[in-house]
């Protein structure tokens, strides 16, 4: 079973029957149980032509459900219309799916939420976790999402700030999370900007390309994580960065500056140094107060602390995380890295250890939890 076939397919099967008539939350139950017999059935039997499989499956399961809800029987005259097994056009809906679900009727916040979970693929306690929110509150947003949009037609496709936040969200998820999603969400900006001339969109591409661009360094042979001043910059794609700053400076020199733009330009930085030392920690502090100026996000706030830690010291990296709420996800480790700095060993080994028991994931666990072992050892010499 090529489960990672359905996943691709999942999108253009729900365009299709969002296009024939079925209301969205109507159409993404019916999908999802089109997905279960599929995994049922196709290992026995596997069909010639999967997405027509998917297209059918998933348009009965929606005919079924409409007849046995009463106040959707308006609908049991499509019974006649139900499509044939046969082939489908091969387009890829997933970018268009993408607008229908940041719909006019719903807020940013509910249209992003409601797009990572049904298209994305990002579970309620991801999506709460980037919006910094406990998972029943999430929970909640997409249910009332799904309930506005019940019975919309979707012929109203939302605004591009939204689907930009969308895609960001989930390159985020596969940049530093446990599912793989940063390659498709560059290509889906990518196939945006190739579309639409606007300069957040090509800063938000150029902000993916620079980060992609570290990946390879990101991660030891043994899957342990890398920090950024101890990666082998020669295993990075020179070719990315090049194409990231290009794009960047385009997208600049239009002088309508939003806050990919100032991402991506604090990432130009990080890429464009030789060495961790040769870092312009002082523009990159720069960039993070224009970057406050766009949008006073609290990550943004405690990635600037580190920055004003090194460009002015860790004293300082500290007067300014104080000002935080120490809550923020990777605030601790912050903290354990600036006193670390300030040559305060005990203090930054107990806040790795503190950090680690936060962490999102086990790769970051991990370092932690050698980080705070390394400072004991030490100690104990």
């Amino acid at each position: 079973m090529d489960e990672a076939l359905l996943r691709s397919l999942t999108p253009s099967v729900l365009t299709i029957l969002v296009r024939r008539g079925a209301d969205f939350a109507a159409a993404e139950d019916a999908v999802q149980d089109a997905l279960i017999e599929a995994l049922r059935v196709w290992p026995a039997h596997p069909p010639r032509d999967a997405k027509g499989w998917l297209v059918t499956a998933a348009w009965r399961k929606f005919l079924d459900q409409a007849r046995a809800d009463s106040a959707r029987r308006r609908r049991e005259d499509l019974v006649d219309e139900e499509p044939a097994p046969g082939p489908t056009p091969d387009v890829d809906d997933t970018l268009q799916l993408y607008f229908l679900c940041a719909h006019p009727s719903l807020t940013p916040s509910s249209a992003v939420a409601l797009t990572l979970r049904a298209v994305g693929g990002l579970t309620t306690r991801q999506i709460a976790e980037a919006y910094l929110v406990p998972e029943a509150t999430m929970a909640q947003r997409i249910s009332r999402a799904k309930r506005t949009v019940s019975g919309v037609r979707f012929d109203q496709p939302g605004d591009v700030a939204t689907v930009l936040r969308v895609l960001y969200l989930v390159f985020n998820e596969g940049y530093s999370g446990d599912i793989d999603l940063s390659a498709e969400a560059i290509r889906l900006t990518r196939q945006l900007a190739g579309t639409i001339d606007h300069p957040e969109v090509a800063g938000l591409l150029a902000l993916m390309l620079l980060h992609h661009a570290r990946r390879a360094g990101r991660t030891a042979p043994d899957g342990s994580l890398v920090p950024l001043a101890e990666q082998d910059r020669g295993r990075w794609d020179t070719a990315a960065i090049a194409e990231g700053i290009g794009i960047l400076q385009a997208a600049l020199a239009r002088d309508r500056l939003g806050e990919f733009q100032a991402q991506a330009a604090i990432a130009a930085l990080h890429a464009d140094a030789f060495t961790a030392e040769e870092t312009d920690w002082v523009q990159i502090v720069e960039w993070y107060d224009e970057l406050l100026r766009l949008t006073d996000n609290p990550v943004v706030r405690l990635n600037r602390a580190v920055a004003v830690g090194e460009a002015d010291g860790p004293r300082a990296g500290l007067a300014a995380l104080a000002a935080l709420d120490d809550s923020l996800p990777r605030h601790t480790a912050v903290a354990a890295y600036l006193h670390e700095r300030d040559g305060d060993p005990e203090t930054a080994a107990r806040l790795y250890s503190e950090a680690a028991r936060k962490a999102p994931n086990l790769a970051e666990r991990d370092y932690l939890t050698r980080q705070a072992a390394r400072l004991n050892a030490d100690r104990r010499r």
